[in-house]
């Protein structure tokens, strides 16, 4: 089917509302369309990465500016598909545009997808509708969606930043607040945080916070310390990373610096235990087949740890993890009680289990 580019002609200037073909864009190629003011009838966002989901339809719903009237927005197990899609066949009433949202839409039964994909092959030139699909291991199998989604707007996938993509984030969202960062600041502020993004958004207003009456605009690895709570010598969260990461060679390192800077063994058994655990309880749920949405909500994770979901297909099975958990048992009493007397053989012992 043949796209047609239409104009707004009610209000010029406040958006292009572009029926193009535009079938697999990456981030970087939408966000250049939608610094142009260009707008796709269907969006569908894939991936894992919540956070930037959310940011673009934060943009989109900026540049197309519908009111209370012409919004709409539901998670697709929510949500009557007819109801959303009468909806999105109607004009909207007294602006330039509608906007609709349906979000986890993985969870969409055999009819509600064919009802959806049908109005996706030829969608209302004034409605966009936007699609968010949070499964990337069930994704892999909807050929239909994705190039229907194509044919008639675009499909941007969203997995997790790599650490070089990540630092370029980063440096990215100072530079908008008008911060610069070096390297080893960069670096630091995303092996501390970890690749959350929400969680550096929070911390980059903070380091802007900080520096906001200050003339020299560059953060240091010195800022970042002192924004995240530490000092200098200090390098928090590092052990807890290189566990969800399956790093072992790097934990081992870390106990063994946390213990000769002087940190009671019991309080880095506890920096142990929770991402063990957290890991162990996704991994479970992932392989009994639970989407990557559910398993968010189910595991208590913030919408930006849905990563760890696919790091957790690396992370090592029942057997080992529950013999890791018997010796973080008996660390746990023999630290309490003074029994043990080589905290470090302990410490590893347990990571060795772990990851043999």
């Amino acid at each position: 089917m043949e796209r047609k580019q239409k104009e707004s002609d009610e209000q010029p200037g406040i958006y292009h509302h572009y029926r193009l073909t535009m079938p697999k864009l990456t981030a970087e190629k939408l966000q250049a369309e939608l610094a142009k003011q260009k707008v796709a009838p269907v969006y569908l966002l894939t991936g894992e990465d919540l956070f930037r989901k959310q940011e673009v339809i934060k943009q989109i719903r900026n540049i197309l500016q519908p009111d209370d009237f012409n919004f709409y927005s539901s998670s697709a197990d929510k949500a009557d598909i007819g109801e959303v899609l009468a909806l999105a066949n109607t004009s909207p009433v007294f602006c330039n545009a509608r906007l609709v949202v349906l979000t986890d839409i993985e969870k969409l039964r055999k009819d509600p997808k064919a009802a959806l994909l049908k109005y996706v092959s030829d969608p209302l030139s004034t409605t966009t509708l936007i699609l968010t699909h949070n499964d990337a291991k069930k994704m892999k199998t909807e050929k239909a969606l994705a190039e229907s989604c194509g044919a008639a707007g675009c499909v941007v996938d969203y997995g997790e930043l790599k650490q070089a993509e990540l630092n370029i984030w980063v440096k990215n969202r100072l530079s908008a607040r008008g911060l610069t960062g070096d390297f080893d600041a960069v670096d630091l502020l995303c092996q501390t945080v970890g690749s959350e993004l929400a969680a550096l958004e929070n911390e980059i207003e903070k380091l802007y916070l900080y520096t906001a009456q200050r003339e020299n605009k560059k953060i240091s690895k010195e800022d970042v310390l002192a924004c995240i709570g530490f000092s200098k010598e200090e390098n928090p969260f590092e052990l807890s990373n290189a566990i969800l990461a399956c790093n072992k060679n790097k934990a081992i390192k870390l106990v063994d610096k946390l213990l000769d800077d002087g940190e009671e063994p019991v309080a880095i058994l506890a920096k142990m235990t929770y991402p063990i655990e957290k890991m162990a309880r996704i991994k479970r749920m992932s392989e009994g087949g639970m989407a990557a949405g559910d398993i968010v909500r189910a595991a208590g994770l913030f919408p930006w740890e849905s990563r760890l979901i696919t790091a957790a297909r690396n992370f090592p099975g029942q057997k080992q993890f529950l013999a890791a958990m018997n010796k973080m048992i008996d660390a746990d009493a023999g630290f309490k009680s003074g029994a043990i007397s080589d905290p470090k053989l302990t410490l590893k012992g347990i990571l060795l289990t772990l990851f043999r």
